[in-house]
């Protein structure tokens, strides 16, 4: 063991009585023990991008409140099993606010499964083929935290609206689920395309869920734009 190991090279370890030494090999197994739950939960959460809560830009102006984002980031409201829409034009930074909230989720215990949408119903649609389509909607129905980036891209077709109905079913009131979209929820009926089933899905959606709203320019066009600038003005 690597704690024991460190405690034969430390000189003020033979200080310290048997069971203050066995404390500390008992919380370092521990320790190790959870770091190695967390690594798993990371790789298993397949989170798209390396964001954290620490990193998020507060400076760039596109109506991020940030004490009701701080709020969002304890996931009490994945604890209270509510739901999280984020809403923007696009490049306003979605997808990174989704990551850093997926990546607090699993530091704190939460199972998470992130995908962009076109991918999933992708992968969903291949199960159908494979004959895996229950077994991959039931993985999804089990995790605490469930994301869908990019909600709105391509218009669902009828196999597509069925597992996303399914799915929310599953999930509804027992766990959560966060999607971003460029689109307006208002816009959301036209992107599943059947009224009757769009009104099942976003009930069991929309109703329980809190939301961002995002305002602004695209975070990707000012950064190449002042890029562009800091370059014209460095001397060749």
């Amino acid at each position: 063991m690597a704690e024991l190991e460190a405690q034969l090279h430390m000189p003020d370890a033979l200080g310290l009585s048997f069971e203050e030494r066995l404390g500390l090999l008992v919380d370092a197994e521990l320790t190790e023990k959870e770091n190695s739950r967390l690594r798993s939960r990371l790789k298993y959460a397949r989170i798209r991008e390396n964001a954290s809560i620490e990193n998020i830009d507060w400076k760039s102006r596109r109506e991020l409140d940030r004490t009701n984002f701080s709020n969002l980031a304890t996931n009490q409201w994945i604890k209270f099993k509510r739901n999280l829409l984020i809403v923007g034009p696009t490049g306003i930074g979605k997808t990174y606010l989704a990551c850093a909230l997926a990546q607090k989720a699993c530091r704190d215990g939460f199972t998470v499964h992130f995908e962009r949408a076109t991918v999933l119903f992708k992968q969903l649609a291949d199960s159908r083929i494979t004959g895996t389509n229950n077994s991959m909607l039931a993985t999804i129905a089990k995790k605490d935290l469930l994301i869908i980036d990019d909600f709105g891209l391509k218009q669902l077709n009828e196999d597509g609206r069925l597992d996303l109905l399914e799915i929310m079913e599953a999930r509804y009131e027992k766990a959560s689920t966060l999607v971003t979209s460029q689109l307006p929820v208002e816009h959301w009926h036209d992107t599943i395309g059947d009224a009757t089933v769009a009104d099942a899905i976003l009930d069991r959606l929309v109703h329980n869920a809190h939301n961002l709203s995002l305002k602004g320019d695209s975070m990707r066009k000012v950064k190449g734009k002042k890029d562009l600038e800091t370059t014209e003005l460095t001397p060749a």
